[in-house]
This record gives structure tokens, sequence and C-alpha cells, in this order.
């Protein structure tokens, strides 16, 4: 992995085995991974690694497809199991080209270290590069760490993908409100009303009571049933390679 690529960990407490399925099988994957929105195992001839199709909806009308080559090591001898792949996207509006990475299940106790470390190679020239250093690759970088604590509400509290979304969106909406109304002063007059007489004494706290309230819409830790990227560790603790297994993937176009 080069110097610039994405790492994401998430220490998530679950068995194992149902971590593994929940990442390892298309159909539970496209449900947790804001990447993807649709995964798609291709017939797989024995012994050979899996070859799949991937398709991401950017806007109602415009979704950017791909292809890539997996392969995963289930049973090591240090009790890690490893998955890799490459992938790439022939489509023209897509910035991602060509890609690799991979995903460690490292087992912690009670609990279980999911690590992933990816890079890839935008196209467009100098301007899709200086667009994936700006906006495109932090962007990515945000997405699959609340990914990883999504995956992580599900299998520690139950919660589902889709209610853990909903779950998101609506505290999203509630601190914009806050926002939005800490910055307009909306409700003065009836927040002033309630002390009557003491309305001209209690104007003076108004505008401390606003910069609270957008502080801790700002800055307040998000609900333990959202899924937030914060949670998720950003920077490997100690250097980091790619696994083996990723060198003798072919590629995928």
């Amino acid at each position: 992995m080069s110097r610039t690529g994405l790492y994401i960990e998430a220490r998530i407490r679950a068995d194992l085995d149902d971590l593994w399925n929940r990442t390892q099988e298309p159909s539970r994957h496209q449900r947790w991974d804001l990447r993807f929105s649709e995964i798609t195992y291709l017939p797989r001839v024995k012994d050979e690694p899996q070859h799949f199709r991937y398709a991401t909806r950017v806007l109602p009308f415009l979704t950017i497809a791909g292809t890539g080559v997996s392969a995963g090591e289930r049973e090591r001898p240090d009790g890690t199991r490893t998955s890799a792949l490459r992938f790439s996207s022939p489509h023209p509006l897509s910035l991602l080209a060509e890609g690799s990475g991979y995903w460690r299940y490292v087992p912690d106790g009670d609990a279980v270290r999911f690590l992933t470390g990816y890079d890839y190679r935008p196209r467009w020239g100098t301007f899709g590069t200086l667009a994936d250093r700006l906006l495109f690759r932090p962007l990515m970088g945000w997405a699959t760490a609340w990914s990883f604590d999504r995956l992580r509400l599900w299998l520690e509290r139950g919660i589902t993908p889709e209610r853990a979304l909903r779950n998101w969106l609506a505290e999203l909406l509630l601190r914009t409100l806050v926002i939005t109304a800490g910055c307009t002063g909306f409700g003065e007059q009836r927040f002033l009303r309630l002390f009557g007489p003491l309305a001209a004494s209690m104007a003076y706290l108004w505008p401390l009571l606003l910069i609270v309230a957008v502080s801790l819409a700002l800055f307040k830790a998000p609900l333990p049933c959202t899924p937030a990227a914060r949670r998720c560790l950003r920077t490997p603790p100690t250097r980091v390679r790619a696994p083996r297994l990723l060198r003798t993937l072919e590629d995928p176009r």
C-alpha cells in the first residue's frame, strides 16, 4: 500500500465466523458498506479466485459499475484471517480507475480487530489527481470508517444496517435544526415570554444558551445507536504491509 493509501480499523465484539460471513457474503456485505449498492459473485471455476461485479449508485439516475477478483484465507496458522481483492471500473465517470486492498481479521480477546488497507489509481489526469486528494480520498476514508462502525452496531447491538442509516439521518437532521435555530435566533421571543416580567433580564442569557446548543450539536459524540466514522482508527498503529495473498490475484480487467 502506498503512503497515501487508506487504512481503517474497528474493534468489534463479535464471533469471528459471524464477522467473516457478514463481510464475505455479497448479500450481507452490500447492506452495511456505504461504498457499494450491489455486489454479485460471478460463476466460479474450482480453485480459482472469485470474480465479482459491483455497482455504486451515485445519483438516482447514475450507477457506476466495475469488476473485481478476490480470494480469502479462512484458516491461518496464527488464527487470523485475510481477504484480498483487486478491482477496476471502465465507467468514464468513475474517478476510481483501478485499485487493490485487503481485509484482516485479528482475534483480540473477546473481540476482533477488523481492518482494511487499500489504494487505487484515479483517472482524469491532473484534475483527477487533485480532486482525489482534496475531496474523493477523504470521502472514501470517511465512508469506509462509517460503514465499519455500522457493521459493528449490527454485530454488537443487533441494529440492522437499514435502521442504523435511519438513526444517522435522524440525528443529522436534529443537529442541523439546532444549528440553524441557534444561528438565526429562532424561538427567542417564545422563550422570553415564559419569564414574563423577567424577560428583559433573561434576554442576556439567550445568546449563551444558543452558543451551548450549537456547540453540543457540532461537537457532542454521536448517540450509541448511530454509526460514526470517528470511532474507527484511521492510522495504523505499526507499519503495515499488504498480505502476500494480494500478489497472487490477477488484474480483473
